[in-house]
């Protein structure tokens, strides 16, 4: 019975495909803003750069597609700064403080690769 549970509960779940997942994750932040801009529209006018990081935030819980789409596109939920992350190619180990006080954050539309 618990594994029939379990096969229903997967399965509900959108599917995401880990290959682009990895291509996306590896993606520089201009490459990724342009690809937000052009098929995420509603993301990338939320879109928060913190370094060379992107961040996304939301006011309350999204839905599984939404969360499912952030995730295909390469984010990852920090539980600890309640955000969407996509390191930008950047993969790091972490940062015990705010990096928001170390880097600053910009729009999207003030962005200037270096």
């Amino acid at each position: 019975m618990a594994v029939s549970e379990q096969s229903r509960s997967t399965s509900s779940r959108p599917q995401i495909d880990l290959h682009l997942r990895a291509e996306h994750r590896a993606r520089s932040t201009n490459e990724m803003l342009a690809l937000l801009r052009a098929e995420a529209p509603e993301f990338y006018s939320r879109t928060e750069i913190v370094g060379q990081w992107l961040w996304i935030q939301f006011p309350d819980r999204q839905p599984k597609e939404v969360t499912a789409q952030l995730a295909q596109l390469g984010f990852h939920w920090n539980n600890a700064r309640q955000a969407w992350q996509h390191p930008c190619g950047k993969l790091t180990a972490g940062s015990p403080g705010d990096p928001r006080e170390k880097y600053g954050t910009r729009c999207p539309a003030d962005y200037q690769p270096a």
